[in-house]
């Protein structure tokens, strides 16, 4: 599914100078998910995380959790990047982060906070490289959904040289010190922000953001009949051309 903003700026920001080349969709075929397992692969050898495979792909059994959300980020219709979000609330508590960090989320989830979990962050090492600003446009969907399923918390597996990334965009602060991450030469921390406590800082900071209803729908519909969806009033997407505060 290709979803857009109404109506789409291109803002002088982080990210803003590729925005207006960029479409999200939903990673659903066959084909979409081989291409980016292969991707997934490319990428988590090159960075060393990975033993070799000879499948040449890399996927792990939360891809198909009924309750993933898998994107692909497309620059000029070709897929650079892709992240997997999950939606975790009392009664659906099913992925990477709380198998790792249980002891630490699953008390939080007993008393009903939900929280939006980001995982498999990936980027084509090649396209990475031409594009810097494609971390910024990637994670822009995990503030989207905190948003529209009216998140408490929004979620971070970070391995410790990337979580300097996170405190600067999210605000993030780790509450947990990194941990063996399963199948993965590497080991990850745990960050989290308060959502609507660091919300407008961040939309300040960077105005890329900003969404419309209009496109959190098209990225989100598809599973507000089960999961909650936020109930804020409405910001219109603005055609900022502010620097950030960095």
């Amino acid at each position: 599914m290709k979803a857009v903003a109404e109506p789409r700026a291109s803002l002088f920001v982080r990210g803003g100078a590729l925005f207006d080349r960029v479409d999200y969709r939903r990673i659903e075929t066959p084909e979409e998910k081989d291409q980016l397992y292969l991707m997934r692969y490319k990428a988590y050898r090159q960075g060393g995380l990975i033993p070799p495979s000879e499948s040449g792909r890399y996927s792990d059994r939360y891809d198909d959790a009924p309750d993933a959300l898998t994107f692909g980020v497309y620059v000029d219709g070709e897929l650079c990047s892709s992240i997997r979000l999950h939606v975790l609330t009392s009664e659906r508590r099913m992925s990477c982060t709380t198998e790792l960090f249980g002891d630490v989320l699953h008390p939080r989830l007993d008393k009903g906070e939900v929280f939006i979990d980001p995982a498999r962050f990936v980027a084509d090492p090649e396209k990475a490289q031409r594009f810097p600003e494609l971390p910024y446009v990637t994670v822009r969907l995990v503030f989207l959904a905190c948003e529209y399923f009216n998140a408490d918390t929004g979620l971070a597996l970070v391995r410790p040289t990337h979580q300097a990334f996170y405190r600067r965009v999210f605000l993030n602060e780790t509450i947990a010190e990194p941990r063996p991450f399963p199948n993965a030469l590497a080991k990850v921390a745990l960050m989290a922000s308060d959502f609507r406590n660091v919300r407008e800082r961040v939309l300040t900071r960077f105005p890329i953001m900003r969404s419309s209803a209009f496109e959190r729908r098209m990225l989100f519909e598809r599973t507000s009949e089960q999961l909650p969806v936020i109930d804020l009033p409405e910001f219109a997407f603005e055609r900022a051309t502010m620097v950030p505060r960095v």
